[in-house]
């Protein structure tokens, strides 16, 4: 999946906007793009490197996933109870990244 794809799939989920909060504190260094619902942040990734993208969800999915797949990790920048970092193009295929994706919007928009 390319970095498109990825952020059509995004924006194609009900009441979903996209922003760049973070530039100011980046210098120009690098861009990250967040989704949010209800004004919440659901996803981020960093535009000029997408290799991997940040999600929500529980600690107890999150414990799980790191047990099975070499893609799930700590989150660059986030609470590591509640967010997980996945790596593209590992072991987590394209339809378990929507399907996490999808989780981690439903929780969110709650």
């Amino acid at each position: 999946m390319n970095i498109e794809q990825f952020r059509d799939y995004c924006l194609s989920l009900p009441d979903v906007t996209e922003d760049t909060p973070f530039e100011k504190f980046s210098k120009g260094k690098f861009t990250i793009l967040v989704f949010y619902v209800n004004k919440h942040m659901f996803c981020y990734f960093n535009i000029d490197d997408f290799s991997s993208v940040t999600l929500k969800n529980t600690p107890e999915h999150i414990a799980e996933l790191k047990e099975h797949y070499a893609a799930v990790g700590e989150p660059y920048n986030g609470n590591k109870k509640h967010w997980m970092s996945v790596a593209l193009h590992e072991d987590v295929n394209d339809a378990l990244l929507l399907q996490l994706v999808r989780e981690s919007y439903q929780i969110v928009k709650m």
